[in-house]
């Protein structure tokens, strides 16, 4: 059985069907929201950056949110297939009990325990992250706004609850509530327009790299949000799914000539032109690339659109997920599932993990001999 998918927008696949898909091509990489799911692309993580992309010399942009932000973080290291080893271990074994009576700990022992082991990963390598020679990075985050300025019991609740009534209007209006916030390595210009939704960029630096990518990570309720960010504009940061689930962002940036900055009395440290747009090469869990978390039930918006018309995204086949054990891809509903018995959740997310291996010797096979046949419609 075939294991992956592979789909583009229709202006990758005319360049694909001209030239081939080669890894000068590629100018941005997406990383996903989606917590555990995200295990499954760690194959194609290690291909694609510690042996594929190393063939070019061009500069690539990494776009991520929560577990994508730190996936794409870990590409920046120097030895990148090591360290996406590690992460994967890392993420497999974690694990804190619950109290008696409780399905999940308490969100301040895990906010504690995670911000611990980012410090552990990332100790004294942060700046080759911040320098790497090639990859600009952006760590994609949720600020919170008026109610959501500060995380408090009562308010956050209902921020959030004004927040999904809102969004669910119209998506651009959530800004009221929630700002996304992008934390850019190397004064890089953001690889997409911002037109879509109220958008700040700043600087990510040795002191605020760790906050920030804690941040990003944040689920509300679940985790703790990062307050007092170094050099961001106070408030409560917050995972950067909630803003941008799936990275649903306009990388047709040819389409902008102005400066790579939000829109209205949102800041940017640079007035660069955005990236040029070359291809964008998503390693994603599905063929749907839901715009924010909020948006999970909102069907009407989890169809592609222009902005992902230059996009060349691989994922699992539904078919070959089924055969997972439990028949689907880890999540974070196995936390609760495998409770009492953590050793069983790291067995069946350690077997997903290794059938994923298909995935990147199937991309490895096609890139050699590209088959037209397998590309469908974005």
């Amino acid at each position: 059985m075939q294991a992956l998918r592979i789909y583009a927008g229709p202006k990758a696949r005319r360049h694909i069907e001209q030239h081939g898909l080669n890894p000068q091509d590629v100018r941005v990489v997406p990383g996903a929201a989606g917590g555990p799911k995200g295990l499954v692309l760690g194959p194609l993580d290690r291909f694609i950056f510690g042996d594929w992309l190393t063939a070019s010399t061009q500069e690539v942009h990494l776009v991520g949110a929560s577990i994508g932000a730190w996936r794409m973080a870990t590409a920046c290291l120097d030895d990148p297939v090591t360290a996406f080893q590690r992460l994967e271990n890392d993420y497999i074994q974690q694990h804190i009990a619950a109290p008696p009576g409780k399905k999940l700990p308490p969100a301040q022992i895990v906010s504690e325990q995670f911000g611990q082991s980012l410090k552990d990963f990332y100790g004294g390598r942060v700046q080759q992250v911040l320098q790497h020679p090639r990859y600009r990075l952006h760590i994609v985050t949720s600020r919170g706004r008026h109610m959501l300025r500060r995380e408090h019991g009562l308010g956050t609740p209902l921020g959030y609850l004004g927040a999904f009534l809102t969004n669910t209007l119209h998506r651009k209006a959530m800004g009221a509530w929630l700002e996304r916030v992008v934390f850019s390595s190397q004064d890089a210009a953001l690889p997409f327009a911002t037109g879509d939704y109220r958008t700040r960029q700043l600087a990510l630096t040795e002191a605020n790299f760790n906050p920030a990518l804690q941040a990003s990570c944040s689920i509300p309720f679940m985790l703790k949000a990062v307050h007092n960010i170094p050099g961001a504009p106070p408030g409560a940061y917050w995972d950067g799914g909630i803003t941008d689930y799936h990275l649903h962002l306009n990388y047709a940036s040819d389409l902008i000539a102005g400066g790579a900055g939000g829109t209205g009395d949102t800041g940017t440290f640079g007035s660069k032109n955005t990236a040029s747009s070359g291809l964008v090469l998503y390693p994603h869990f599905q063929k749907t690339v839901v715009p924010g978390w909020l948006d999970k039930g909102l069907k009407w918006r989890h169809g592609a659109t222009r902005f992902l018309d230059n996009m060349v995204l691989l994922a699992p086949d539904p078919a070959w997920i089924k055969t997972l054990p439990n028949g689907k891809l880890p999540d974070r509903n196995d936390f609760v599932r495998y409770n009492k018995d953590p050793q069983g959740r790291m067995k069946v997310w350690g077997a997903a993990v290794a059938a994923s291996r298909q995935l990147a010797e199937e991309f490895q096979g096609w890139l050699e001999k590209p088959d037209m046949g397998r590309v469908a419609a974005l």
